[in-house]
């Protein structure tokens, strides 16, 4: 879903004032870009992941089972990690599945209608009580 006109204003103000702020950061942000970062997070989720595993038969063969316990803890929390930074990394109009970008532009529309509608209510009743 396509920021606001407010919040594409709002972004551009954060961004100058980091700009202005520390200007070595805000550069060194630049050059790695969320996209990137949100992909190594989840490539370093897959091979925690991948140790978790390990730990895990480490812990059967081993016949620890705090062992076997710690490792599927991590494979877990990896799963966690690099399913939601999966999403995160997917570009903005992209979809895990293919058809479902039409629908989600739909419902992004229907949303941004909607709470036009609720905004012109909410600025109308607060005209109507302070005209009184």
């Amino acid at each position: 879903m396509p920021l606001s006109e407010h919040e594409q204003r709002m972004l551009e103000q954060m961004e100058r004032a980091l700009y202005a702020e520390d200007p070595k950061f805000a550069t060194a942000l630049e050059g790695s870009g969320l996209r990137t970062y949100t992909r190594r997070r989840v490539y370093q989720a897959v091979a925690g992941f991948l140790v978790g595993i390990a730990l895990l038969m480490a812990g059967m063969v081993a016949k620890q089972v705090w062992l076997s316990v710690v490792g599927f803890l991590v494979m877990l929390g990896c799963a966690v990690l690099a399913v939601t930074g999966w999403r995160k990394a997917l570009k903005p109009g992209e979809q895990a599945a293919g058809a479902g970008g039409q629908q989600a532009r739909r419902q992004g529309r229907q949303r941004r209608s909607m709470m036009d509608r609720i905004e012109q209510r909410w600025q109308k009743r607060r005209d109507e009580q302070g005209g009184h």
